[in-house]
């Protein structure tokens, strides 16, 4: 991942100019893909529907209905409202329904969560690599994952509690009073911990991705470099191996974002309808739950806005970040000759 370690003579980064350098690319791609990730959690949360007893909720992503039913599922009265047919329809309607400032609900906690995760994470992965190859010899192929597995575990710990706000205040339109109420009244009942639901699937969806990414971006780089002949990867290489590896990786790991994003909005249905029969939380229940309910493929939905939201994502942050690594190389290499 380091630049710096790829040609003879390079001037080192400090780990402060890492941390500015990864600030600027976590603002813009939130601000870039936080519509497409609306979309992407409004597909998923549509499928979250419950059906047991008497009662059960059905939700197309604008709205929760709370439909009577008969024992053994045969509905007694609703109506059910339109569904999402596609991620251009999930665009429209949102659009229409809500107004275009819904494409980037959630974006306040997704600003306040994506620096400092990409600070830790970015950071992390440097340092990590930069040791373990002191270790291991620059040549090793297990770095780039071993690092991005440890960095990633770090930084999801410490955003988890922002993730689960943020996921809530995508699946469904509400005020910051309703979501005041919410946090507090989990945390009176529950108490910190329960901030941290979905922790467990959001670390089965994001380690498995990290390791996937940074081993495949590391080798496609230096394939690339390889064939232009280049010691440094120049900004296009790092932008086309980050969009190529965080492809692969998203489509992947797909199937536990979908739970985590279940999981989570299971949470607010729960809450807000008082639902006194205990959903099924468990990662692997969910999993079966929704095969059986959607087919294999509702464990993909989504998978269009994802991909449209990771690979530009992936690009737009790798690339930006070893462009402003590389600026702090050339002052750094400007203040040793004087």
């Amino acid at each position: 991942m380091d630049p710096e370690s790829e040609g003879p003579q390079i001037t080192k980064v400090t780990p402060l100019q890492q941390m500015l350098a990864s600030c600027t690319g976590a603002i813009l791609t939130s601000l870039m893909v936080t519509p497409l990730d609306v979309v992407k959690i409004r597909l998923q949360a549509q499928n979250n529907l419950f059906s047991k007893g008497k009662c059960f909720v059905y939700s197309n992503g604008l709205m929760d209905h709370l439909c009577v039913c008969e024992e053994g599922g045969n509905k007694a009265w609703y109506k059910k409202p339109g569904r999402f047919q596609g991620t251009l329809d999930a665009f429209l309607k949102i659009v229409r329904n809500e107004g275009i400032k819904s494409l980037w609900s959630g974006l306040p906690p997704t600003l306040v969560m994506a620096v400092p995760a990409t600070v830790i994470y970015f950071t992390c992965y440097d340092q990590l690599s930069a040791l373990l190859r002191s270790k291991l010899g620059e040549n090793e192929s297990r770095i780039p994952i071993i690092a991005g597995i440890v960095a990633r575990l770090g930084a999801v710990t410490v955003i988890s509690p922002l993730e689960l706000i943020r996921t809530k205040m995508q699946s469904k339109k509400f005020s910051y009073k309703e979501l005041h109420q919410f946090v507090s009244k989990k945390v009176s009942e529950d108490g910190w911990i329960s901030l941290w639901r979905g922790w467990i699937p959001t670390v089965l969806r994001d380690v498995p991705f990290s390791a996937m990414y940074w081993y495949n971006y590391e080798v496609l780089k230096k394939w690339l470099c390889a064939k232009s002949g280049l010691y440094e990867p120049t900004f296009m290489i790092n932008f086309t191996s980050g969009a190529l590896s965080g492809s692969f990786a998203a489509v992947a790991t797909l199937p536990f974002d979908v739970v985590k994003t279940q999981k989570q909005t299971q949470l607010w249905t729960y809450e807000s309808h008082k639902i006194s029969m205990p959903l099924p939380m468990s990662t692997w229940t969910i999993m079966k739950n929704i095969v059986a309910k959607n087919g294999f493929a509702g464990l993909f939905t989504g998978l269009i806005p994802r991909l449209i939201k990771i690979a530009p994502a992936c690009a737009i942050m790798i690339s930006t970040y070893e462009f402003g690594k590389a600026f702090f190389q050339k002052q750094n290499a400007r203040r040793q000759q004087y």
